[in-house]
């Protein structure tokens, strides 16, 4: 009986190797190109820039994207420079100028690249407050280069 015991054993190590051999390796499929649809960059952001709807998207900012994205929005945060992550740099004027609040919505509800979604995790109404922030680094910077 214990040499039965030790060859099952044996035979349940050994088939696996077996049956893989006979495997051929997945091919790699190159990375698929990002896209947005189309009617998601056209969403229209709900929640007017109020001085209320910075506030709460600079408090959701501060949890989730700082990290990354820095404290300022330039792009540099403790987690890119460690990782030599490229993050957009939300100060940039001409580096914004092409995303819509609908781009930007879709990006942070679904993810880019390294960027984790939010997901359903957190409600419309907070990814739209974090919009509205996103664009007041730019806004700042165009009010004090205007000075």
């Amino acid at each position: 009986m214990r040499n039965f015991l030790i060859a099952s054993a044996l035979l349940l190590l050994i088939f696996p190797v077996f049956t893989q051999q006979g495997q051929t390796p997945p091919k790699s499929v190159p990375p698929t190109e990002y896209r947005i649809p189309p009617e998601a960059a056209r969403r229209v952001n709900p929640v007017k820039p109020t001085s209320e709807s910075i506030a709460r998207g600079k408090r959701r900012y501060g949890y989730d994207c700082t990290m990354c994205h820095g404290k300022n929005g330039d792009g540099k945060g403790d987690l890119a420079a460690d990782t030599n992550m490229k993050v957009p740099d939300f100060t940039d004027l001409e580096a914004m100028k092409d995303a819509t609040d609908g781009v930007l919505f879709y990006i942070i509800k679904n993810g880019k690249g390294d960027m984790p979604p939010e997901g359903e995790r957190v409600k419309p109404a907070d990814i739209w407050n974090l919009v509205n922030y996103v664009r007041s680094f730019a806004k700042r910077k165009a009010t004090q280069e205007n000075k």
